[in-house]
C-alpha cells in the first residue's frame, strides 16, 4: 500500500496510491481546438487550454508511478443512433452534432475532432472510454474498469469543469468512489461556472468529493526520472 494525505478543501484526504485512478475527461480537439463543436456553440475554446498543462504534469506522475489513467472521450456513432435528438438540435445547423466540419463530422467517433489533443494523447495500454453523454459512468464501461483494478479514489480533471467532470464526479460519488479534483486541471468556457463548479464539489464537507490542486498532489508522489 501507498498511503498519502493529500490538502484539499474541505479538507485533506489520505489515499492508497495502489487503489486510486487517474481520470482525464473529454480533452478532444472538438473542445478545445478552434472549428469543433465548443466553437459551434458559440465559446471561446482558447479558455480550455489552461488545463492543459497541469493534466500533462498529472499524467507524467501518474504513468512514472504506475498509476491506472483512463482517458473519456464524448462523442457518437456514426449513423447517430446513440445521440438523443434534443442534444443534436442544438446550435447553427451548419455546425451540429454530425455536420462537417474543419476536423471531421462534428463529435462523431473516429473523426478527428473526436481524438485526445496531441498534448494529451494515451499511452499504450491506457484505457480510452467513449460516452454517449456528459457523464463518464452513463452507458459506459468504466465502472467495470475500476473495479477490475479494485479502485477506491478517482483524482478527475478535464473539461468542462461544471458539464462533464461535474456530472462524472456525481455519478462516481454515487457508486462510492472518493473523488479528488485538482482545480487547475479542470477548465470551463466559462470562469464563473468553473469557480462555483468546484465550490459545489467541496460544499457541505465534501458532498460530492474533494478539491485540491496539482502542486498537492504531486508534492505526495516521487518525482519522475
Amino acid at each position: 500500500m501507498r498511503k498519502a494525505e493529500i490538502p484539499a478543501d474541505p479538507n485533506a484526504v489520505t489515499i492508497d496510491w495502489d487503489r486510486t485512478a487517474l481520470v482525464v475527461i473529454d480533452m478532444q480537439r472538438d473542445f478545445l481546438e478552434p472549428g469543433g463543436f465548443g466553437e459551434a456553440l458559440g465559446n471561446d475554446v482558447s479558455k480550455l487550454a489552461r488545463a492543459v498543462g497541469p493534466i500533462r504534469r498529472l499524467l507524467t506522475l501518474a504513468r512514472a508511478n504506475k498509476i491506472l489513467v483512463v482517458h473519456t472521450r464524448e462523442g457518437h456513432r456514426p449513423d447517430l443512433a446513440d445521440a438523443p435528438p434534443l442534444k443534436v438540435a442544438r446550435g447553427d445547423p451548419r455546425f451540429r452534432i454530425g455536420a462537417t466540419g474543419p476536423m471531421g463530422r462534428i463529435l462523431v467517433r473516429g473523426e478527428p475532432g473526436h481524438d485526445i489533443v496531441p498534448e494529451l494523447r494515451p499511452a499504450d495500454g491506457e484505457p480510452v472510454v467513449d460516452k454517449p453523454g456528459k457523464g463518464a459512468f452513463y452507458e459506459t464501461d468504466l465502472a467495470l474498469i475500476l473495479r477490475n483494478r479494485a479502485i477506491e479514489t478517482l483524482i478527475v480533471c478535464g473539461v468542462t469543469t461544471e458539464v462533464c467532470v461535474h456530472t462524472t464526479v456525481r455519478e462516481a460519488n454515487d457508486r462510492g468512489f472518493r473523488c479528488l479534483v485538482p482545480g487547475d486541471a479542470c477548465a470551463s468556457y466559462f470562469d464563473e461556472f468553473h469557480v462555483v463548479g468546484l465550490r459545489m464539489i467541496a460544499a457541505q464537507g465534501g458532498i460530492f468529493g474533494f478539491v485540491t490542486t496539482t502542486a498537492a498532489i504531486a508534492a505526495s508522489l516521487p518525482a519522475p526520472t
